[in-house]
């Protein structure tokens, strides 16, 4: 019985200590769910060769001892089509998922994420945010198994217009935004920002249209010019944003432009050497942060012919795998509670998940636009010009309270 006692003992343990190891050597598959046709494709497909990049990058190394896959789905920008890919994705057996173009999409997604975990104890699935920056994800719609790597809309507004306020040059703003919550939140905190920081900023028009459907900005730039704004503040993205600075450029609008994507495909080509001086973005990283992030960007680029401009995915396979080699498990139940508060160094520094919410914590900075010289050399899509680092805002500058009462 002693015998039998202790053999039954020794069995546990051995379980015990497999389970406690057993991610080491597994294969993690995450399915991303984003554009790769469409107005918006050539993002979603830059961003599908950056995910696939990083995928083989961590899977050489990282702490859990993983190797990552991913599975990429052709949403076409659709909340339905997305819906379809992550039904897909569950077929493959996929417990992770990933999006980030289109807050209108994330916003279907969190709400199948959670539907599903509810309804499938043991079949769990996480996800991972790497761009959708609308700041209801983490305050009244926030979600145990939703975590968010990018900053969101409030977060930069607020680094944003810190730098603003002390610029005598901005006197009337204009807010040209995507008519779809991300845009509709970025004029919403403008406006109550400048008001805090800025009250004698004259708002002297503001208009929302349709997301990636524009392929003509003169007429809005004729209404900016007629306005007599020399500031225009805008949160588009992809083609929206590149054919508002080819507009501007051709219609001869000389104001500064607040973005938070100039650095995306297609809107460096669209600036070539114009807007020197006058264009400036706040973001978590900028093309010349050098170390690291600069040795990937250059073996991206030369390897796929790109600029890699979204730092959030290393940043989200550096958090996921810390939370994994934590946990001592890929089950997304006990990697979510890991990922909950974790603390890892960064590109960007230090950089945490707040508990609260799921919202990463991370430095932010603003660049401008202008030629490309020895300090700054990256020049993204071949342009001989560059996003220079103006200012550099420290986490706890640009982050911002949450109101999310989390269900766990």
């Amino acid at each position: 019985m002693k015998f039998v006692l202790k053999s039954v003992a020794v069995a546990a343990l051995s379980l015990t200590l497999a389970s406690a190891f057993a991610q080491k050597g597994e294969t993690v598959k995450i399915a991303l769910i984003d554009p790769q046709t469409g107005l918006m494709g050539p993002v979603g497909m830059n961003q599908m060769r950056s995910w696939q990049f990083f995928a083989e990058k961590f899977s050489a190394s990282n702490p859990a001892g993983v190797k990552f896959e991913m599975v990429a789905f052709d949403n076409k920008l659709s909340p339905a089509e997305s819906l379809n890919a992550f039904k897909a994705a569950l077929d493959q057996g996929v417990r992770y998922i990933t999006q980030g173009n289109g807050s209108s999409v994330a916003g279907a997604l969190i709400d199948a994420v959670n539907k599903h975990n509810e309804r499938n104890p043991g079949k769990e699935v996480i996800f991972l945010n790497y761009a959708a920056v609308d700041p209801d994800f983490t305050n009244s719609k926030c979600s145990y198994w939703h975590f968010r790597f990018d900053a969101d809309t409030s977060m930069k507004m607020e680094a944003m217009t810190t730098f603003m306020k002390d610029q005598p040059d901005v006197k009337k703003v204009y807010l040209l935004n995507q008519n779809y919550s991300h845009g509709q939140q970025v004029a919403k905190f403008a406006k109550e920002n400048l008001k805090r920081k800025r009250p004698d900023v004259q708002v002297v028009g503001e208009d929302l249209h349709p997301l990636a459907q524009v392929r003509d900005f003169a007429p809005y730039i004729a209404k900016i010019k007629a306005s007599g704004a020399d500031t225009v503040i805008t949160g588009n993205w992809g083609s929206d944003l590149a054919l508002l600075i080819k507009a501007a450029n051709e219609g001869g609008y000389t104001g500064k432009f607040y973005t938070y994507y100039t650095g995306v495909t297609g809107t460096p080509t669209a600036l070539g050497t114009g807007g020197e001086g006058r264009v400036f973005q706040v973001a978590y990283q900028h093309y010349n942060m050098g170390g690291q992030m600069g040795k990937w960007a250059d073996e991206f680029k030369a390897k796929v012919k790109d600029d890699m401009y979204t730092g959030a995915i290393p940043t989200a396979f550096n958090v996921l795998s810390a939370a994994m080699a934590k946990a001592k498990s890929t089950d997304p139940v006990k990697v979510a509670a890991a990922m909950e508060g974790i603390k890892v160094g960064n590109f960007n520094g230090e950089v945490e998940m707040r508990k609260n919410d799921h919202q990463l914590q991370q430095p932010l900075y603003l660049t401008v636009w202008q030629k490309a010289d020895a300090k700054y050399p990256y020049s993204p899509e071949n342009t001989g010009m560059t996003l220079a680092p103006v200012k550099e805002f420290p986490s706890y500058v640009s982050s911002t309270p949450t109101s999310c009462n989390m269900k766990r």
